[in-house]
């Protein structure tokens, strides 16, 4: 499972079009614990079950996280 990186959540959480306290209570997870995570440069800091949950609730929602291939990470929306 590739790295999360606080740009890849903010962008996931916004093409979904909730806000961080959305997020934060479907991933079970403090509001600031998620401002932290979004915040940070390259991977998202923090303990990895609040990153895995925050994988999961956002994929749950329907987004795809795209791994650095070259290209950049980055998120889509999962086709319905």
């Amino acid at each position: 499972m590739d790295k999360l990186t606080g740009r890849q959540i903010a962008a996931a959480r916004t093409l979904m079009g909730i806000t961080q306290a959305d997020l934060a209570d479907r991933a079970n997870i403090s509001v600031p614990t998620l401002k932290r995570m979004e915040g940070s440069q390259g991977h998202a800091g923090g303990m990895a079950n609040n990153l895995a949950a925050i994988r999961a609730a956002l994929e749950a929602a329907g987004v795809e996280f795209i791994p650095e291939n070259g290209g950049g990470a980055g998120v889509r929306l999962r086709k319905r």
